[in-house]
């Protein structure tokens, strides 16, 4: 087991699986500048190592992230337009790196996620939430927006209930959370572990190039034409085909074993 030392995160790499975990529990994992640059670089360490497969986001003690932290909203109430756009783009870089990077990543809800904590786990491919966990875009509430994680959170949840949720402020049960598609799962939280556990055992079995074409079909061809998806998913399946995973894939299935990835 291999850790890196971060002040506001622990970074677990455990043989193919990393586990990031915010590391803030005493303000419920609320982020901050420093957490924000300790994430971008993690993630940027994760996709930099290819013997990394899967990577498992969540929070230490009883909260997976409860926003911005109130220390930091204290400073940056006075921080002038240019200031204030230099962070926001930091935080909307890494929610895209976490959005894009080229491996599964799950987020692992083990209690509240509000404003950002949301936009976290929105930007993973997969969310497994505990029963407990709740989850808010309050930012309206303040005289803010939720505007840095929307465009994860709208491809969650879609365009209705985001308005709803957006302009309300109001809270989401886990169940709730099921419901309109913000997380994929909900579990007691005494199996919550367990469960993702599971589903990262299930991720290694499938092979990583697969892996990260299917991250990129899904990104790409939500917003191109049927015309333009034809050639494009044309080209992917025939590249994959001829591939040295593909060939292996194709190669086990056809007699019965199992591909080298799964070893």
């Amino acid at each position: 087991m291999d850790k890196k030392t971060y002040k506001t995160i622990i970074f677990t790499q455990k043989e193919k699986i990393v586990y990031i975990t915010l590391n803030r529990p005493d303000v419920h994992n609320a982020f901050n500048s420093l957490m924000i640059s300790e994430l971008a670089d993690a993630f940027e360490k994760v996709k930099e190592n290819e013997s990394i497969r899967v990577v498992v986001l969540s929070g230490e003690g009883k909260s997976f992230c409860a926003g911005a932290d109130i220390n930091w909203m204290r400073e940056v109430i006075h921080y002038s337009y240019e200031q204030n756009l230099e962070e926001s783009l930091q935080l909307a870089e890494l929610l895209y790196n976490i959005y894009s990077l080229p491996k599964p990543t799950v987020a692992m809800v083990n209690g509240t996620a509000i404003g950002g904590g949301t936009g976290f786990l929105s930007a993973c491919d997969i969310a497994v939430a505990s029963g407990e966990a709740k989850f808010g875009l309050s930012e309206v509430k303040i005289g803010l927006v939720p505007a840095a994680i929307s465009p994860y959170v709208v491809r969650k949840i879609g365009e209705s209930k985001a308005r709803e949720y957006f302009l309300t402020g109001k809270r989401i049960t886990a169940r709730r959370a099921l419901e309109i598609g913000l997380v994929n799962e909900v579990f007691p939280l005494e199996m919550l572990r367990k469960k993702v556990n599971e589903l990262v055992n299930l991720l290694l079995t499938s092979g990583p190039e697969a892996v990260a074409s299917c991250k990129e079909l899904v990104f790409r061809v939500s917003s191109m034409s049927l015309e333009d998806a034809k050639a494009y998913t044309a080209q992917m399946i025939a590249s994959l085909r001829v591939s040295y995973e593909g060939q292996e894939g194709m190669t086990a299935f056809l007699e019965k074993r199992k591909p080298h990835w799964t070893k």
